[in-house]
């Protein structure tokens, strides 16, 4: 690998990876097309990887070319900064936050934890990518992302070198229509015997930690229905399908939205949830502040 780098090649690179193909970025770069991919192949020759590879009729970024992609992204954003600074034009920008958010976690709840982020007196670009946690632990591992949220800690059995930074935890709610609050909520939780529950997806933790209170109790609800995605849930919760279980860190906001009440509280099914980083501590300014107001505002009320 060469010890300087040719930002020509770098500038044909990241043309190209934003343009989808070659062509495209000739186009825009006024170069023929075979000048564009001769220069791109010496760049990848010249770095030791292969940053894009063929797909369909474009080209599509390796798992290395999106690591360069991002550093490209930040050299040029600071070159034109350079090119404000000299015309004497204000060079601010927000500081980025990139967060990685584990798709099990509700959307309102992601929302919470981060909405302290866009507080701080410096602005911060929030850029959050959803994901199976699995993923979004190797993006972190290539540090594409700054922090990912999840429900679950990392493993011992993972691979990747990551610290877990608990934000808080609650017990879980169930709402239900007024018609259904109404029908269930007395007696409640002996109520849920044959109850019509939304469910959350197997293999869960909160599917693992709802089965093991109802095996505790003798309970057998009625599965109406099991769901990926949190929010489609509560949208059948909302039409009266059935019983919806909710954080309780999100049950003002969610019983407002879909028009649910509340049947009663599951004091021990918890839901924890965690900030996960490469660094022992969190040094990042956003993500820091996203901690701070989870365990002392947001979790607060609601530890036992």
């Amino acid at each position: 690998m060469a010890d300087w780098l040719n930002y020509h090649h770098l500038l044909y690179f990241f043309t190209v990876a934003r343009e989808g193909g070659v062509a495209r970025a000739a186009d825009r770069l006024h170069l023929s097309q075979s000048a564009v991919s001769a220069q791109l192949r010496t760049f990848q020759r010249n770095l030791g990887q292969t940053l894009l590879e063929r797909d369909g009729r474009g080209v599509a970024l390796t798992e290395m070319g999106r690591v360069a992609y991002r550093y490209a992204e930040e050299i040029f954003g600071l070159g034109r900064e350079l090119g404000d600074a000299m015309q004497g034009r204000p060079t601010g920008r927000p500081s980025q936050l990139v967060v990685g958010v584990a798709d099990v976690i509700p959307k309102l709840v992601a929302y919470e934890l981060l909405s302290p982020a866009l507080a701080l007196p410096e602005a911060v670009q929030l850029v959050c990518r959803e994901d199976r946690p699995e993923r979004l632990l190797a993006e972190l591992a290539m540090h594409n992302l700054d922090v990912v949220l999840s429900d679950s800690p990392v493993g011992p059995g993972v691979n990747v070198r990551a610290f877990n930074h608990l934000l808080g935890e609650c017990a879980t709610v169930v709402l239900g229509t007024p018609a259904l609050a109404r029908r269930f909520r007395p007696g409640f939780p002996g109520s849920l015997e044959q109850a019509p529950l939304l469910m959350p997806a197997s293999g869960t933790v909160l599917r693992r930690s709802l089965e093991g209170w109802l095996d505790q109790h003798g309970l057998r609800p009625r599965i109406a229905g099991e769901f990926e995605d949190s929010a489609l849930i509560k949208t059948f919760a909302q039409a009266g399908a059935g019983l919806a279980l909710v954080p309780e860190v999100i049950e003002a906001e969610a019983a407002r939205q879909y028009q649910l009440q509340r049947v009663g509280r599951l004091t021990d099914v918890r839901e924890r949830y965690y900030a996960i980083s490469v660094e022992r501590r969190l040094r990042h300014p956003a993500v820091v502040a996203i901690s701070h107001a989870a365990r002392n505002q947001l979790f607060q009320a609601r530890r036992r």
